[in-house]
């Protein structure tokens, strides 16, 4: 990665950097393009209704996710993403850790016995993945795996957990190494399924839609190293290392509670012409995003919501709600309440809401019951 000696580039408004990203997610138009382009990167699977919800909103029905077209697995920051099945051998390249100093960053605290022993980190992640591998011979509860592994192997991979009264795998060793061991995630089951990838192989590289640092770029761009890396949750050396030759300055202007200033960030050079040409065009739009929308996801969310108290409503530590998307900005959160077969959906906007508006909440509040197939018993102003 260079940093160009040249002090003037591209320079884009918040507005155009939020309207390219929203054409980027897929959420620009109500008729969807195809596939979603966050596929590449994968979809986080967390919460009632998951990845399968932030895909219809992107256009896609439910019906056409399913585990012949669709894989879940363990990977980025340890969390459930569902991807396309067809990209299966490019995302297990994708989402390795880049170095032994990444691995380490990825499994937390569990890197420190591994030192200690003089286990390698991406080391340690292979002898998890071959155990594994071994293991899960048919679909299995995660908690039988973990019973399983910590008997085959030594003290170094293990921890005595409080709250299960029981010692087991360090829990960030045991999902990163699923993908490695060629494991998926059975869809919908709690207590997590595992089971095996039928005639899995890995590819020796990704393909350039589903590497990771291209991704964010291309998601969340204009973007820094840091931010990806923060995304990815690897070492920024690693990240600038790989950063795409075709990734080209430009000057954003952001705002915060402390005034506007502007800030140096990269684009992809594909991607240039139409962010700077973005405008959203329906500001009535509106979609309700889940909690953990790739939309979301985003590391630099002082440009998304740069009211602070905003947006510590929207990224608690904990119980995250929904965020209210009207065109390319966060105008409130929501929250489901549901009862049987009735469907309460608590609003919370963050200023005056035209009828319009309203009306396009309460469609989409139906429209999210209709996925969950219940009905909407109300949706209600807080």
């Amino acid at each position: 990665m260079t940093t160009p000696t040249a002090c003037a580039w591209p320079s884009l408004t918040r507005d155009r950097v939020l309207a390219h990203r929203l054409r980027a997610h897929g959420l620009d138009v109500e008729t969807p393009r195809g596939s979603p382009g966050v596929l590449d990167l994968g979809v986080q699977d967390t919460g009632s209704d998951g990845a399968r919800w932030a895909l219809a909103v992107r256009g896609v029905d439910r019906a056409d996710v399913d585990a012949d077209t669709h894989v879940l697995l363990w990977t980025l920051r340890g969390a459930p993403h569902l991807y396309r099945r067809t990209d299966l051998p490019s995302i297990a390249a994708a989402v390795a850790p880049f170095s032994d100093a990444d691995a380490g960053k990825r499994i937390f605290d569990a890197s420190k016995p591994l030192k200690a022993a003089g286990i390698g980190n991406l080391a340690a992640l292979d002898a998890v993945a071959a155990a594994m591998r071994e293991v899960v011979v048919k679909p299995m509860v995660k908690g039988e795996v973990s019973t399983a592994l910590a008997s085959m192997l030594g003290e170094p991979y293990l921890r005595f957990c409080r709250s299960c009264n029981a010692t087991h795998l360090y829990e960030m060793p045991f999902r990163l190494a699923a993908v490695r061991a060629g494991v998926e995630l059975q869809p919908g089951t709690s207590p997590p399924v595992l089971q095996r990838i039928p005639r899995f192989k890995a590819a020796q590289r990704p393909n350039p839609a589903n590497d990771v640092v291209r991704g964010y770029l291309r998601l969340f761009g204009p973007a820094t190293p840091k931010q990806a890396a923060e995304f990815i949750d690897a070492p920024v050396k690693d990240v600038k290392a790989r950063w795409p030759e075709d990734a080209v300055p430009v000057d954003v202007t952001v705002d915060s509670e402390d005034g506007r200033r502007g800030e140096q960030r990269w684009l992809l050079q594909d991607d240039l012409e139409p962010a700077l040409g973005a405008a959203v065009d329906d500001a009535t739009q509106v979609r309700l995003l889940g909690p953990f929308d790739p939309y979301l996801q985003v590391r630099d969310r002082q440009l998304l919501v740069h009211d602070s108290a905003r947006a510590k409503e929207l990224w608690p530590t904990l119980g995250r709600p929904g965020a209210v998307l009207v065109g390319s900005e966060i105008a409130g959160t929501w929250r489901p309440r549901a009862s049987g077969r009735k469907l309460r959906v608590v609003v919370r906007m963050w200023g005056d809401v035209p009828k319009a508006v309203w009306r396009r909440v309460e469609e989409q509040a139906e429209r999210l019951a209709a996925f969950r197939g219940v009905i909407v018993a109300e949706v209600a102003a807080e």
